[in-house]
């Protein structure tokens, strides 16, 4: 059998639908999915075993001049290669206006969300087969079901696969376990502050244990230098590409991560984690998986979504580093 899967973005979405894949895999033997997924993110299916094809757009690069996305033949490009598929079915796991567009190039009956249950009602009347989904569940928990209807197997209880081999991906990593710092995202509100991020870096320097900070930008790479200023077992990783810093994942001993895409990532690869949660709370979307422990700010603030008030009060490293001491201990134990 072969799906057509729509799910274009973002970095967390795309990794919350991995485990729909693991489900439908070990339910359907032999079946296989082409996956539709922004340029951006295009390496990340590809890490499934289930991924046969991965089709990249670019709507975010491509709206922006459509004259140019026209004339270039991208657009034509994209289209013809989406109805050359043979498929027996297409599912939109975005349950969007925009992904619901890229459905129609498929010569095969579409599945998706009825308009109950997608984020974009509008986007239930492009589909031929409509299922409902209940709010109210983690994002992984809605795409499984989702699957589960669309082809027709029963629902597995166990919590979700995610399908990536964690040693794989890691390869030749350093023989020095470390802690990995995932400190960047979009929101300004997301960031916690950096001076309890030294103040974690310090903790765990003074333990003897190596500290790792990936970046992603000017910006981030100087914040990583100013944590780990004059300290002697903490270090700024090297400029990667996604690949490479799921590889610095894989590796890690543990993460501290903020509400961040490669949060999400350390959870896929069954990296335990810290995640650190301000303006937004984790049932819904937060970081998924086993050995995951989500630490929640109390303020008034906590869980409101502003994009730029900061809201982190009572989550700070005096409370962080408790729990990660107990997360490290019990690594040690196993």
């Amino acid at each position: 059998m072969r799906v057509l899967l729509i799910k274009t973005s973002s970095l967390g979405d795309v990794i919350h639908t991995l485990p729909a894949l693991t489900d439908a895999a070990r339910a359907i033997p032999g079946i296989q999915f082409d996956w539709v997924v922004e340029e951006g993110f295009a390496e990340i299916p590809a890490w499934h075993p289930a991924v046969a094809q991965v089709i990249p757009v670019a709507l975010r690069r491509w709206r922006k001049n459509l004259l140019q996305t026209w004339r270039s033949g991208e657009w034509a490009a994209f289209k013809q290669r989406v109805r050359a598929g043979r498929y027996d079915l297409v599912i939109d796991a975005q349950g969007l206006l925009k992904s619901a567009l890229l459905t129609r190039y498929a010569c095969a009956p579409i599945a998706g969300l009825d308009r109950r249950s997608a984020r974009e009602p509008l986007a239930s009347r492009c589909y031929e087969r409509t299922y409902t989904v209940a709010w109210g569940q983690h994002a992984v928990e809605r795409v499984r079901q989702l699957f589960a209807q669309a082809l027709g197997y029963a629902l597995p209880e166990s919590v979700g696969d995610y399908g990536l081999n964690r040693a794989a991906m890691a390869g030749d990593v350093s023989a020095e376990p470390y802690v990995l710092f995932l400190h960047g995202t979009t929101w300004a509100s997301k960031h916690w502050p950096e001076s309890d991020w030294r103040a974690l870096a310090e903790h765990l320097d003074r333990r003897g244990l190596a500290v790792r900070l990936p970046w992603g930008s000017e910006v981030e790479k100087a914040r990583a230098e100013r944590i780990v200023a004059g300290l002697k077992h903490a270090r700024v990783a090297p400029k990667l590409n996604l690949r490479g810093v799921a590889a610095l994942i894989a590796g890690a001993r543990a993460c501290v991560a903020v509400d961040t895409g490669l949060g999400h990532l350390a959870a896929a690869l069954d990296v335990p984690s810290i995640s650190l949660y301000g303006p937004t709370l984790p049932a819904k979307v937060g970081a998924y998986g086993r050995g995951q422990i989500h630490l929640c700010a109390t303020g008034p603030l906590a869980g409101g979504g502003d994009r730029h008030q900061p809201c982190f009060d009572g989550l700070d490293a005096a409370r962080v580093v408790p729990e990660l001491d107990r997360l490290l201990a019990s690594l040690e134990n196993h």
